[in-house]
C-alpha cells in the first residue's frame, strides 16, 4: 500500500504481517507472522505462518509488575524504550521463524504491554513503535486501544473484530473466551448469515489467570503458574469465598464493559489468599489456588447466564488459562449449572487449538489483523463490544 511518507519507506502491497502481544499474565511476547487472503465475497482467511514466543525473565517481569502500580518518570520512559526492543526481538525471531523476506512484511503491528487502562479517560500501552521500526527496518502500527477511548468506547476488548471476521463458525452461534491475564467472550453469529458486526457481542468477564497466577506465585514462589492445574487439582475450592467476591459491581455492570489489572492488584491477590485462610481453618495452598480457578470460572459462568440471551452451542477457549485442565473442567462445570439454571441447551466446550491454530497465537494474530485493517484503512473496532461511538481506524502508523 502505498503512503505518502520519506523516501523508502512506504512498503509494498503485501497481505503479510506481524503480530505482537504482551498480555496482562506477564509471561512474555507472543509473536505471530500471518498472511491475510480476502475473496471475492469479502470473506477472510488468516494463514499462520510462524509463532514463537519470548518469556520475559523474572527482574523484567518484575519491572513490568512495579509499573502497573508506580514508578518514577525515568523508570517508565526507559521501560517504554527497553519493552521496544524485547518486542522487535520477537518479530525478528518470527521473521526467521517462517522465512519470510522482510521486504515481503507490509508491516508490524504492535499492542505493546498494557500499563494503565482506565476507561473511559485514559489506556496506556508500553513498547516503544520508534524503537521496533528502528530495529526492524520495518513500518509499525502500534496504540491500538486509543482511538476506541477516545471515540468514548472503552478500548477494549478488541479482539471481536478478528472472531467475528476469521473465527465464526459456519452455520451456528459461537463463543470464543480468552483466557489471558484477563478473561473476555466474544459471541458470533453463524459466517453464512454473513458478518453483521452489530450482532457482534463481547465484553470482559473479569479475571482470566490473574488471580489464579499471582496466587500461585505468592504462595510458591518458586512457581510462576500452576501447570496443567495440578495443584488446584489436588484442592477444595471455598465456593462461599468465591461467591462473596463476585458480588463486586464490575461483574453486575452491564456491557460493554472492560477491565485489568487496575482492579486484580498484587494487594487483590493477597487480600484473597488471607480472606481464604479467614474462611477455612488449615485450608492448604492447593485449597486456596483452587478457589482462584473458581473465581475464574464462575465468574464467566455468572456472564453468560446474565448478559448473553444468544442461542450459542459452541465456546471455543484460548489463552494461556485454556492449558490449566483444572480451569477448563470448572468453566465447563459451571457454565453447565449456570445453563441448567437457565433452562438453555447444552454448550460444546472445545480449545481453539482444535478447531483452528495455536489458540496461544490467537492474540497475536488479531494484532496483526488490526494492522492489517489499519493499512487497509478500514475499522478495528466493534461498537456493541466497546460502546464507542462509532467505527474508527485503530492504531498509529510509524513509518520504517
Amino acid at each position: 500500500m502505498t503512503r505518502d511518507v520519506w523516501p523508502g519507506t512506504a512498503r509494498p502491497e503485501s497481505d503479510v504481517l506481524v503480530g505482537l502481544m504482551s498480555g496482562t499474565s506477564l509471561d512474555g511476547i507472543s509473536a505471530a507472522v500471518v498472511r491475510f487472503r480476502e475473496d471475492a465475497h469479502g470473506a477472510i482467511t488468516p494463514e499462520l505462518l510462524a509463532f514463537v514466543q519470548h518469556a520475559y525473565d523474572a527482574p523484567f517481569r518484575s519491572r513490568l509488575a512495579a509499573a502497573m502500580r508506580a514508578a518514577s518518570p525515568e523508570e517508565y520512559a526507559r521501560l517504554d524504550f527497553d519493552l521496544g526492543a524485547r518486542l522487535s526481538d520477537a518479530a525478528v525471531a518470527a521473521m526467521a521463524e517462517a522465512g519470510v523476506a522482510r521486504s515481503d512484511i507490509a508491516a508490524i503491528a504492535s499492542h505493546g504491554h498494557t500499563v494503565w487502562h482506565d476507561p473511559p479517560r485514559a489506556t496506556w500501552q508500553f513498547g516503544q513503535p520508534a524503537v521496533i521500526a528502528e530495529r526492524t527496518g520495518l513500518p509499525v502500527v502500534a496504540d491500538f486501544r486509543v482511538r476506541d477511548l477516545a471515540a468514548g468506547g472503552q478500548g477494549a476488548p478488541l479482539v471481536p473484530i478478528a472472531d467475528a471476521l476469521l473465527f465464526a463458525a459456519p452455520d451456528h452461534w459461537r463463543a470464543l473466551q480468552n483466557l489471558g491475564g484477563i478473561g473476555n467472550v466474544t459471541i458470533v453469529p453463524p459466517a453464512k448469515q454473513g458478518v453483521v458486526l452489530n450482532a457482534v457481542h463481547a465484553f470482559d468477564t473479569g479475571p482470566g489467570v490473574c488471580v489464579i497466577d499471582g496466587v500461585t506465585r505468592l504462595l510458591r514462589p518458586e512457581l510462576l503458574f500452576d501447570r496443567d492445574g495440578l495443584l488446584a487439582r489436588s484442592g477444595e475450592a471455598m465456593g462461599e469465598v468465591v461467591d462473596t467476591l463476585l458480588t463486586h459491581p464490575f461483574f453486575a455492570d452491564t456491557p460493554p464493559k472492560s477491565t485489568g489489572r487496575e482492579l486484580f492488584t498484587t494487594e487483590y491477590i493477597a487480600a484473597f489468599v488471607t480472606t481464604c485462610r479467614a474462611a477455612r481453618n488449615g485450608c492448604s495452598d492447593a485449597d486456596i489456588i483452587a478457589t482462584a480457578v473458581l473465581l475464574t470460572a464462575r465468574s464467566i459462568a455468572l456472564a453468560f447466564e446474565r448478559f448473553v440471551a444468544e442461542p450459542v452451542t459452541e465456546l471455543l477457549v484460548s489463552g494461556g488459562g485454556a492449558r490449566n485442565h483444572a480451569l477448563f473442567d470448572a468453566i465447563a462445570r459451571e457454565l453447565g449449572v449456570a445453563r441448567a439454571r437457565g433452562g438453555y441447551s447444552r454448550m460444546m466446550i472445545r480449545r481453539f487449538d482444535d478447531v483452528c491454530f495455536n489458540g496461544d497465537a490467537k492474540e497475536a494474530v488479531a494484532f496483526a489483523f488490526l494492522g492489517w485493517l489499519h493499512l487497509k484503512g478500514r475499522p478495528g473496532n466493534v461498537r456493541s463490544a466497546t460502546g464507542a461511538r462509532g467505527p474508527r481506524v485503530l492504531g498509529s502508523y510509524t513509518p520504517a
